[in-house]
Order: C-alpha cells, then sequence, then structure tokens
C-alpha cells in the first residue's frame, strides 16, 4: 500500500507535491468522505430508524428537531473543546498523538454506527463520532505550518478541498449503491446490512488514506512547555484571546471577516435542497446538480491554487467573496431546475476556494508554534457562524418573504466580509517576542 501511495505522489497529478504536502493533503481526499455521508445519507438512516408506530419511535417532525438538537451539541461542543486541545497539541511531539487519536476513535464511531439498533444509540454515536471528527480537522488544519512554507500554503490548501471534493465521491458511490438496494428503493437489501456497508466503507476510506499522514507527519512548531494542566491551558487561551482582541488587529480583523463570510457560504450549502424544495423543483434533478457541483468545486479550487502562484491570497479571498454575493443576487431570478443548475454552478466556483484560501491565509498570520491553539479559536468562528445566516433564512421566511429573497439577504454577509478582510489587509502583522 505505501508503494501504491508513493506511486500516487510521483504521477503528474501530484509531482508538484513533496511527500509531507502530499500526505496531508491525502487526509482532506479521507475525512471528505465522512463529510459527504454526513450531509446525505446519515439524516435519512436516521429517519428510517425513528419514524414509525412501534415502542420507543417518534414523528417525523420530533425525528428532525431531534436531529437539529444533534447537530447543536457538536457546535457547542467543539467550539468549546477546540482551543483546548489545540493548545495541548502544540507541546513538542503532541499534535501526531492527540490528530491519529481523534481520527481513529471517529474511524471506530463511524462503523458502530452502522450497528446502532434505535435511532437514541444512533444519534448518541453521530454526535461523538462527528466531534471527534471535527476536532481532528484542528490539529489537521493547523498541520498546514510544518508539512510546507509560507510560499506554498495557499496551492497545498487549496489542493487539500480541490483533492477532497473528487475523492469523497469514491466511497460515496459504494454507500450510495448499498442505499438504492436498500429497502427505500429496490429492497435487494436490508436496511441494516445497507447502513453496515455504508459506514464501513467510508470508515475504511478514511482510515486508508489518513496512513501516509500519520507516516511522514513531523512536527516542526511546538510550544516547549513542560506543564500541561489544564489551568495553565485556560491561561493560555485567555492570554491568547486578549492578545488578539488588544493588539493582534490583523487576526482580529480578519476572524471577524471570515465569521461573516464563511457564515454565508454555510448557509447557502446548508439550504440547497431546502432552496429547490421551496422551488418545488424535483428532488432527483437537485441530487444530479449538487454533485455536479463536487466536480466544479474540484475545478475552481485547482485553477485557484495555480492562480496562487502568481497571486496574492487576499485579492483572490476577495475574487470568491464577491463571487458569493453575486450568486445571492441572481438567486432572485431562481424559478426553474436550469436556474438552480446555474446557482449550484456558481457556488462551486467558489465554495473550495474560500476556505482554502481562508486556511492558508490565517495560518500565515498567526504564530505557528500556536497554530493549534490559533486553530481552535478558528474553528469556533467557523462553526458559530451558521447560526446567523440560518436565522435570516428563517426570520425571511417567517415574515412572508420567498427562498429567493431570504437566499438574496445572504449577500449582507459576503459584503461585510469583503470589507473586514480589505482592513485586515491593512494591518501590519504582529511581531511577538
Amino acid at each position: 500500500m505505501n508503494r501504491l501511495f508513493q506511486k500516487l505522489n510521483q504521477s503528474r497529478i501530484f509531482r508538484d507535491l513533496n511527500p509531507q504536502e502530499f500526505s496531508w493533503v491525502l487526509y482532506d481526499v479521507g475525512n471528505s468522505a465522512y463529510t459527504m455521508l454526513a450531509c446525505s445519507l446519515i439524516p435519512i438512516w436516521f429517519k428510517n430508524l425513528a419514524i414509525g408506530t412501534g415502542q420507543g419511535q417518534i414523528t417525523g417532525d420530533q425525528a428532525t428537531a431531534y436531529y437539529s438538537i444533534a447537530i447543536s451539541i457538536v457546535t457547542i461542543a467543539v467550539a468549546l473543546l477546540g482551543p483546548v486541545c489545540g493548545a495541548l497539541a502544540d507541546r513538542k511531539d503532541r499534535k501526531k498523538i492527540f490528530f491519529s487519536t481523534a481520527m481513529a476513535l471517529g474511524a471506530i464511531g463511524c462503523i458502530l454506527n452502522g450497528f446502532a439498533s434505535t435511532w437514541m444509540i444512533f444519534l448518541v454515536i453521530y454526535v461523538l463520532t462527528k466531534i471527534l471528527y471535527s476536532t481532528s480537522l484542528t490539529f489537521y488544519d493547523s498541520m498546514l505550518n510544518d508539512v510546507t512554507t509560507e510560499e506554498r500554503m495557499d496551492q497545498v490548501s487549496s489542493y487539500g478541498f480541490a483533492w477532497g471534493y473528487i475523492g469523497s465521491c469514491f466511497p460515496f458511490l459504494i454507500a450510495l449503491i448499498a442505499y438504492v438496494l436498500g429497502p427505500d428503493m429496490m429492497g435487494k437489501l436490508s436496511e441494516n446490512v445497507s447502513k453496515i456497508i455504508g459506514f464501513t466503507v467510508t470508515a475504511a476510506w478514511w482510515c486508508l488514506v489518513t496512513l501516509p499522514l500519520i507516516r511522514n507527519y513531523r512536527q516542526k512548531n511546538y510550544v516547549d512547555a513542560s506543564e500541561t494542566s489544564v489551568r495553565k491551558v485556560f491561561g493560555g487561551i485567555f492570554h491568547t484571546l486578549k492578545t488578539i482582541a488588544l493588539h493582534d488587529r490583523k487576526v482580529l480583523f480578519f476572524l471577524i471577516a471570515f465569521f461573516l463570510y464563511i457564515d454565508g457560504v454555510g448557509t447557502i450549502i446548508d439550504n440547497c435542497i431546502n432552496i429547490g424544495t421551496d422551488l418545488g423543483l424535483p428532488t432527483v434533478g437537485q441530487v444530479i446538480f449538487l454533485l455536479a457541483t463536487q466536480v466544479v468545486a474540484w475545478i475552481g479550487s485547482l485553477v485557484f491554487a495555480r492562480l496562487s502562484r502568481k497571486h496574492q491570497t487576499v485579492p483572490l479571498i476577495l475574487i470568491c467573496i464577491a463571487g458569493y454575493f453575486c450568486v445571492c443576487l441572481y438567486a432572485l431570478t431562481l424559478k426553474t431546475l436550469l436556474h438552480f443548475g446555474i446557482l449550484a454552478f456558481g457556488v462551486g466556483c467558489f465554495q473550495g476556494s474560500i476556505q482554502s484560501l481562508s486556511r492558508s491565509y490565517y495560518s500565515k498570520i498567526i504564530p505557528p508554534e500556536n497554530s493549534g491553539e490559533y486553530f481552535g479559536i478558528y474553528d469556533i468562528f467557523a462553526k458559530g457562524a451558521s447560526f446567523l445566516g440560518s436565522a435570516v433564512i428563517a426570520s425571511v421566511k417567517l415574515a412572508g418573504g420567498t427562498i429567493n429573497i431570504a437566499v438574496a439577504s445572504l449577500a449582507i454577509f459576503f459584503a461585510l466580509g469583503f470589507v473586514f478582510l480589505l482592513i485586515s489587509s491593512r494591518q501590519k502583522k504582529m511581531v511577538r517576542a
């Protein structure tokens, strides 16, 4: 298997990545498979377990409510754990241990999810798995400072998102076939067998493509501190937050900008199906366009990876923000499936790039030895942002507005994010002793 990865690294596709960079990119390929499953089949399997007439079963509305509560629990838990785990991982030779543990336990949880026999057990395992998965991403993002140079961060980060979009499709197609063969459609497989196949294939892929990173990663930047008491860690986090708020204006204004525009990005992604449903569009057509968006996002990320070789990061992010601003305004014209497809295409053009370039830009402006702690804070802004956009969508709908107006209203997040990113770019990078 190691020879296979070595040949792949030497292929024309990845020849401009060194072994450490290639190994880091592969984890995006692995974890994206779980993301695809969580966004598509996991909610369906949960509702199949939950809704019914037997003892312990619940209604469809209750299932939706409980699932939403579970997602909220994950968001809060990751926001609280991220900075603490990140700060602990910043100690010498700790990051690989924390990362490997979170990834391995997450993959085990993914497999166990397939064997859950009741909706309550299914939901509890899913929450724990999603927390471990999200925590592994905090460690993973903070590794970027160790695996590459500042000049190559944009390109390598973009490659991660690009190949993550394509790589996630392979295990997902197997899981999708298992679902199609299940009782909801063809009836060739039982519900249990269908679930087990989907979760197990996803976990196996997740683990397999992570092996090169575990083998090759070396922590170059770290905090040389022997004491790791919880009190000291929390004290360090509060000191970091105080430093950002009072002194590090470049990081502060970037985090504000990121909070605003990533809120818009996440809200559009989360509500894609709701947009089509509200417009009365055929579900099959929507799914086809959303799968096609993965390919568009792959191409878009590779294009911006090439552009990052010659252009600064901030202008490229600003282009992505402007692109999303136009997508929001275009939503006012949505009527047909073709319009929906054009909207999905627009989202795909900038979806991976705005996330990958934000990650690499943040890596450049933070102290590399504290990258774990800083990316824990970054995740608070990323995860905590989602409620604002959702609140806008809900408010417009409850006020009697259309989904078109609701999506168009998100343009304000991108406009403000654009302004704050410009302000951040004009601040000097803080000089640390």
